[in-house]
């Protein structure tokens, strides 16, 4: 079993970058895929991006692909989403995910969550 905590959410100009940071606790956190969702009001939670348990595959929306960057620290037992040139559009409240049956783009495959944490962008 894994805890997440994100962290790193604000309010930022359009244009603008955040760095989100999700914390697990857990001595296993290394062998857990992981994945960044957002979901704003009256809209369903959308994927973001996703990285495997070793790094070495990465996923995106393409609404984010070559403004986001996901990467992941297993010594630190963190994984971080950089966002770049942010969009009013972005605004949501932003998950972390982890789960051990392989790397996905649909929450519903994984298992543990984070609280979430607000992103902003001010047009």
């Amino acid at each position: 079993q894994v805890q997440l905590v994100e962290s790193g959410g604000g309010l930022v100009q359009a244009g603008g970058s955040l760095r989100l940071s999700c914390a697990a606790s857990g001595r296993t956190f290394s062998r857990y895929d992981m994945g960044w969702f957002r979901q704003s009001p009256g809209k369903e939670r959308e994927f973001v991006a996703a990285i495997s348990w070793s790094g070495g595959s990465l996923y995106y929306a393409d609404s984010v692909k070559g403004r986001f960057t996901i990467s992941r620290d297993n010594a630190k037992n963190t994984v971080a989403l950089q966002m770049n040139s942010l969009k009013p559009e972005d605004t949501a409240v932003y998950y972390c995910a982890a789960d051990r049956l392989g790397v996905g783009v649909r929450s519903g495959q994984y298992a543990y969550w984070g609280q979430g944490t607000q992103v902003t962008v001010s047009s």
